[in-house]
């Protein structure tokens, strides 16, 4: 494996490991965690920022960069998830403000 990889492949382990466990201690929360997969929104928005990061990077760092901006992607598809899921328009609700 190039050891360029080490990084990225390392982050994604620990998140891994992290949500079993999680999991093994409040059932039903890996579902939750990741439930930004089955969202069309998110994951629109993080495959753009992936295949844009890949696109950029692949001459600077090969395929480390694609590793790297699928990582990103992940983050960014978490993020407008988290951004747009129902706490936050409850949230909002709650403020007085509205979409």
């Amino acid at each position: 494996m190039d050891t360029s990889l080490m990084a990225p492949v390392t982050v994604v382990a620990i998140l891994v490991i992290r949500t079993a466990l999680v999991e093994m201690r409040h059932p039903g929360s890996a579902r939750r965690q990741w439930c930004f997969l089955a969202h069309g929104r998110p994951m629109t928005a993080g495959a753009t920022v992936a295949v844009l990061l890949s696109l950029v990077g692949w001459r600077a760092a090969g395929i480390a960069s694609v590793a790297w901006a699928l990582l990103a992607g992940a983050l960014v598809a978490h993020l407008v998830h988290l951004s747009t899921g129902p706490e936050a328009d409850k949230a909002e609700n709650r403020n007085g403000e509205h979409h």
